[in-house]
């Protein structure tokens, strides 16, 4: 696998090309993503950038979980053959000035309870779509609103690449897998398993009833170009966990 850092060090790509655009602090989610990128495409391409874009001022991207030489080696054992991590300056260079803004897509759910956070998703993709140049990006379904905003994105501004989402992995205990766990402490975690619970039960009602515990932002259902959820974001000490269900429509 090779690790490079600046755009100009990326090399030129001959065969079909899978993007796993990440944060780092992989986890088994981000593996099954490797996994699906590795099957379809010669080339499998994983960035791994913190983006400060996509965090409020009162967000946790100081404290945001970082270990790249971990991520480094689980990338090469599921056969990532590009590791890209750049730095900020190197995304966002100095008299950077262009954003990329959803719409009204981006501006429910996720995008009411974080101010600008899906145009730094959405002008992030788009940079890493024109550097990488894949075929296909892969995301995950636990992040159904973002993956509906990148559609929404390669859909109006005409790109020529697929998005593929991948199911949620979660745990035996039923948490859906994020970065953010490692955030939790084992009282918190056992609260958190509210959350999943509350979705089973693919009834918003039943699921606003058993997070009426929890600091709830939101438990909606919600439509994603054709995909309808049930979606809810809880706070829960320090930590915001984000969770969702597939009611109808496609999951992958």
């Amino acid at each position: 696998m090779k690790v490079v850092r600046s755009i100009a060090e990326l090399p030129e790509n001959d065969g079909m090309v899978g993007l796993v655009p990440t944060m780092g602090a992989f986890h088994a989610g981000h593996l099954a993503l490797f996994a699906a990128a590795r099957e379809e495409n010669d080339i499998v391409v994983a960035s791994l950038f913190v983006n400060p874009a996509q965090f409020g001022p009162a967000e946790d991207l100081d404290r945001y979980p970082r270990d790249e030489e971990r991520d480094a080696r689980l990338a090469e054992e599921a056969g990532v053959d590009v590791l890209f991590g750049p730095s900020a300056a190197e995304m966002y260079p100095a008299g950077y000035q262009t954003w990329v803004d959803v719409g009204e897509l981006g501006a429910t759910l996720e995008g009411l309870h974080r101010p600008g956070h899906f145009r730094g998703v959405a002008t992030v993709c788009l940079k890493l779509f024109n550097i990488v140049r894949p075929a296909r990006a892969y995301f995950g379904q636990k992040d159904a609103q973002q993956a509906a905003v990148v559609k929404q994105l390669v859909r109006d501004l005409n790109l020529e690449l697929e998005i593929r989402v991948v199911p949620t992995v979660r745990d035996e205990d039923g948490l859906a897998l994020s970065s953010r766990n490692a955030y939790l402490s084992p009282e918190e975690r056992e609260a958190a398993l509210a959350l999943p619970r509350a979705l089973a039960t693919k009834d918003v009602d039943h699921a606003r009833e058993l997070l009426a515990g929890l600091d709830v932002d939101y438990a909606e259902e919600a439509n994603f170009n054709g995909q309808r959820v049930l979606a809810a974001a809880v706070r829960i000490g320090k930590t915001r966990l984000i969770d969702n269900v597939v009611l109808e429509g496609e999951s992958t």
